[in-house]
């Protein structure tokens, strides 16, 4: 019988960013937004806000608000706030982005959370995000948008193993992707994407509490469904959109 039956698995705890960007090109970002000088920043599908919190910390006078529908990383973002004396400067919201009212604001984020912005379901959904940042952005401001696009054509037994109902024009190609925040209003100042470090540093750290988890609490009553759950999230990758799914980090200058 397992000792510790009532212990959770834990949550999240080895991850800086929810996403594969390195704390290299987090310093780098957050140098070039900050000479920018915004004073307000809204953050959409902002996790704990561990990106907007640097960069309030970057740029002394501004404020911030981060909106995302998980109360238990919007609780874990106001005590980081508090942590680091910026409490007064942010508000975290447990909310939907869609039709916010929190905008608009000289600096927008929305890392890898475009659903966040738009009901619109693929492929569609990546031009409505761009559609609903332009107009939460205030002119001479920037938007940065971490978003999705394929590597490369990906092949029929790739699809199978990713998630439900993945199809080939779910994402665009880069080109395609910087052709929709064209298309958009935007001029892309900056055009990067996460490397082959950065992705596994973030499947790797996404999963590794709970696998440590499993391995201490095999009979634990919770461990069989943690398990499969994990696993197909492990398989997802490998089988799937590994090498082939990219994050691109656009940032955008909207057109006056």
């Amino acid at each position: 019988m397992d000792s510790n039956a009532g212990t959770a698995p834990p949550r999240l705890t080895r991850l800086t960013f929810h996403g594969p960007f390195s704390e290299e090109r987090a310093a780098r970002m957050i140098d070039r937004l900050a000479r920018t000088e915004p004073r307000t920043i809204l953050d959409i599908g902002c996790g704990w806000g561990e990106f907007l919190l640097r960069t309030l910390a970057a740029t002394p006078g501004a404020t911030g608000v981060g909106v995302d529908l998980n109360e238990e990383d919007i609780a874990r973002g106001r005590a980081l706030a508090a942590a680091r004396g910026l409490d007064e400067r942010v508000t975290f919201h447990a909310e939907s982005g869609v039709a916010t009212t929190r905008g608009p604001a000289d600096l927008v984020l929305c890392f890898g959370a475009s659903h966040a912005l738009s009901d619109t379901q693929p492929p569609g959904h990546t031009a409505a995000a761009l559609e609903a940042l332009r107009g939460l952005v205030n002119p001479g401001g920037r938007v940065v948008l971490g978003e999705g696009f394929w590597e490369r054509t990906p092949t029929p037994a790739e699809l199978a193993a990713m998630w439900p109902d993945a199809s080939p024009d779910e994402h665009p190609s880069l080109a395609g992707l910087v052709d929709l925040a064209v298309g958009a209003g935007f001029r892309p100042e900056w055009i990067e994407s996460a490397g082959v470090d950065e992705w596994e540093e973030f499947e790797s750290g996404y999963r590794a509490d709970v696998e440590e988890w499993l391995a201490h609490h095999p009979t634990h009553p919770a461990a069989e469904e943690t398990r499969a759950r994990v696993d197909q999230q492990r398989s997802r990758w490998l089988r799937g959109y590994r090498g082939v799914l990219g994050i691109a980090y656009l940032t955008l200058v909207p057109v006056a």
